[in-house]
């Protein structure tokens, strides 16, 4: 069969399979306290079908569910920060879940393993702008198609190395600083690019113990690469603004220690 003809048949097969599944909450899911000396974190669909949350705390899986920076975050009791997990759950049907479907299985399991309530105040902060720098944007219409096959395209996800590397496949802009403000950056980001479609990039920048929340230390010394905002603006032609705006900020009314298994 040419690769045509089999992207095609992936593609029908999985928008079949989509269209019969219900991704409201995760078929089981296990969850289990990080080993104390783990490092770094994230969030990534290991498979088609196994979700995997490594060394988050309860803020930071609250800020993944619901799209929000972590300093939008308050109340609760002091173990919802300092206090980490590893979340190992599996996705129901027979298709891999897009990120937002992953979203809202994990907003069901804070909510039944967790029991977490909260409510929401307009706040106003102080937050990053993502623009388009001077010289424009060098970000490349992506060229995958999203059901091509049955994995979808990689998780937009942060990997761990002597630098830090993003290999972005069919994201978009608003996944992009959804991405920054939820695990790299201390404050809200709001995409004001203007960019609309789905792009292709990669991003390499040093390891800075300002970033990620001072999860991941300061890296080896690397005077080749540069740090996040230089890589922003050389790599991809975006940028960074200081600037301050609204946010749809989260006060947590009740968390309870999740039970391990």
């Amino acid at each position: 069969m040419t690769n045509w003809r089999l992207a095609f048949f992936y593609t029908m097969a999985a928008l079949l399979l989509r269209a019969q599944t219900r991704f409201d909450e995760f078929e089981v899911a296990s969850i289990k306290k990080a080993e104390p000396d783990a490092r770094g974190r994230y969030i990534r669909m290991q498979t088609a079908h196994q979700f995997l949350a490594y060394n988050h705390a309860l803020k930071t899986l609250i800020a993944a569910a619901y799209d929000v920076s972590p300093q939008a975050i308050s109340g609760g009791p002091s173990w919802v920060e300092s206090e980490r997990y590893e979340i190992l759950a599996k996705a129901p049907g027979d298709v891999r879940p897009n990120l937002k479907e992953q979203m809202t299985m994990l907003r069901a399991l804070l909510a039944d393993r967790f029991k977490l309530t909260f409510h929401r105040e307009q706040k106003e902060m102080s937050v990053y702008a993502l623009t388009v720098a001077k010289g424009g944007s060098k970000v490349k219409v992506s060229t995958v198609t999203p059901d091509a096959t049955p994995e979808g395209p990689p998780t937009l996800a942060f990997v761990v190395s002597s630098v830090l590397r993003l290999p972005a496949r069919y994201a978009s802009m608003d996944e992009f600083a959804s991405l920054l403000q939820r695990s790299a950056l201390e404050r809200p980001v709001v995409d004001q690019t203007g960019l609309t479609g789905r792009y292709d990039f990669d991003l390499e920048f040093a390891v800075d113990e300002t970033l990620f929340g001072g999860a991941l230390g300061k890296g080896p010394d690397n005077p080749t690469a540069p740090g996040l905002f230089a890589a922003l603006r050389e790599q991809l032609g975006l940028k960074l603004e200081a600037t301050r705006g609204p946010v749809s900020a989260i006060v947590i009314d009740r968390a309870e220690r999740a039970s391990e298994n």
